[in-house]
């Protein structure tokens, strides 16, 4: 018998990462931690960025869109993997599977975006240092992230209506902690040839023509550090690349780790663990990356803390009169 499409009563069932019950309140701590942690480092950085007119720069502009595609990211997986586990369920609807996918794609395309075109920054700002204002104008910031929201959104929406035409099956699991588009089409009843394609595609197109910005751009950087005679200079140069050369390092290895290996489509525990780096990780240890290595963010983050420090007394004062 031809499997008919269940879409509008399907529920699909998320194994996770483990089926004892015993591990379940080690998993819930553990990821809950992460996503707090992620949340409010990502938020500091940008109320930091707001508050201080020092960093009302394209830098710091694309550090705190980069912040806020991470809160997303975050955002789309971590709260249904908790619910699931406190509510001892697995299960998602098809509707919600296809948003968490599609928003997956969206936050995840933007931080590839966003690595890029901070790249270009950097490139800018070291190799052509005067005519920095002049190249990366306010203009041309917000049109490179706007553009770069523009791509993510339409890039997902295609996916997304790409999955819409497929039929499943009832009762199907799928091998990962979240509603991974890979992972879903292997359950498809239907042809998936067309959504493969275009998956493979989008992934040579989005994923290694930005990585490939990205190594041109430091290549040109290196370069021209190089030729900067002063150790001291040489180190500056460096110093302003370390935290983002830092975040690429740790996205593009566990992203392209991911889709590239051979358990990209498996139910192996690596993919899982390398889906968690890329997708919960360097969310959270962005904050910490950008911060530790940098002057004025921690400057900015000083400030924020002695002006919620003077609210907080202030209330108390109120409150007290």
């Amino acid at each position: 018998m031809k499997p008919q499409n269940q879409t509008n009563i399907l529920e699909f069932l998320l194994l996770g990462f483990s089926q004892d019950p015993e591990h379940q309140p080690m998993l819930f701590g553990l990821f809950l931690l992460m996503f707090v942690v992620a949340v409010l480092g990502n938020l500091l950085i940008i109320l930091a960025v707001s508050i201080d007119s020092h960093l009302h720069t394209p830098m710091y502009f694309f550090l705190s869109n980069l912040s806020f595609s991470d809160i997303g990211f975050i955002s789309t997986t971590i709260p249904k993997m908790l619910v699931n586990i406190q509510t001892q369920s697995k299960s998602i609807t098809y509707a919600e599977c296809i948003t968490q996918m599609y928003f997956v794609m969206v936050f995840g395309g933007m931080d590839t975006f966003l690595l890029t075109v901070m790249a270009y920054d950097r490139f800018v700002a070291i190799c052509h240092p005067l005519h920095y204002q002049v190249i990366m104008n306010p203009q041309l910031s917000g049109l490179l992230v706007l553009v770069s929201w523009f791509i993510s959104f339409s890039y997902s929406l295609i996916q997304s209506l790409l999955m819409l035409r497929l039929s499943f099956c009832t009762n199907q699991i799928i091998k990962h902690f979240y509603c991974e588009h890979a992972q879903a089409l292997t359950i498809a009843c239907s042809d998936t040839l067309i959504n493969n394609i275009i998956l493979y595609i989008l992934i040579c197109v989005l994923g290694f023509v930005p990585f490939s910005g990205i190594l041109y751009s430091y290549s040109k950087i290196v370069s021209s550090i190089l030729r900067i005679p002063s150790t001291g200079g040489k180190y500056k140069a460096f110093s302003t690349c370390g935290s983002h050369l830092s975040v690429v390092s740790l996205f593009y290895g566990t992203g392209f780790g991911v889709y590239l290996s051979s358990n990209a489509t498996s139910s192996s525990w690596k993919g899982m663990v390398a889906s968690v780096m890329y997708t919960v990780v360097t969310p959270m240890l962005n904050p910490f990356i950008y911060s530790l290595r940098n002057k004025d963010i921690k400057k900015a983050l000083r400030t924020l803390g002695a002006i919620l420090f003077l609210s907080d007394k202030f209330l108390c004062f109120s409150i007290l009169r």
